[in-house]
């Protein structure tokens, strides 16, 4: 397995959750997609968390909508950082599955991200910062991305905005 696990409830959350994908590949970061529901697999759901900890997996990104159990459960049965990623939903445009996710018991936590593919994105940054704490390569790739964001404000700065 890659160093970070994404995983999303279906299918149908990919077109969000491949903004960590592509955060991760960007920071030569590796990864790994898939999709186990909550719901639906639970089984599937506490497997691939074992299969993750016997693994080179050190963060766990997971997406999902609506009733957003997803992160909860994985971080029930790991002890891997599980960061979540509120899906938007059609109903509520995302914000009952930010409240299902924030709203964790004492004791079992997951980091919750913004809704949508910003929130995506700094999921997968946020995994790489994780993982730049032990592996230098991955460091410079992190502080590369911090002098490119500054470095495009700086330049901003500059334009003429009459």
């Amino acid at each position: 397995m890659a160093s970070v696990l994404i995983l999303m409830g279906s299918q149908s959350d990919w077109p969000v959750m491949q903004a960590a994908a592509r955060m991760l590949e960007d920071l030569n970061v590796s990864w790994e997609a898939r999709v186990v529901s909550a719901h639906r697999t639970p089984d599937l759901l506490a497997t691939t968390m074992q299969e993750a900890e016997q693994s080179d997996v050190r963060v766990v990104i997971a997406g999902a909508g609506g009733a957003a159990h997803l992160p909860g459960m994985l971080a029930a049965f790991t002890y891997l950082p599980v960061f979540g990623v509120p899906v938007p939903s059609k109903q509520l445009k995302g914000l009952d599955s930010l409240l299902s996710i924030v709203q964790m018991p004492k004791g079992v936590a997951v980091g919750t991200l913004a809704v949508g593919e910003a929130g995506a994105a700094n999921a997968g940054l946020l995994a790489a910062q994780v993982i730049a704490t032990t592996d230098p390569e991955v460091r410079k790739q992190v502080q590369a991305f911090r002098d490119e964001q500054r470095n495009k404000v700086i330049t901003q700065s500059k334009l003429d905005l009459d």
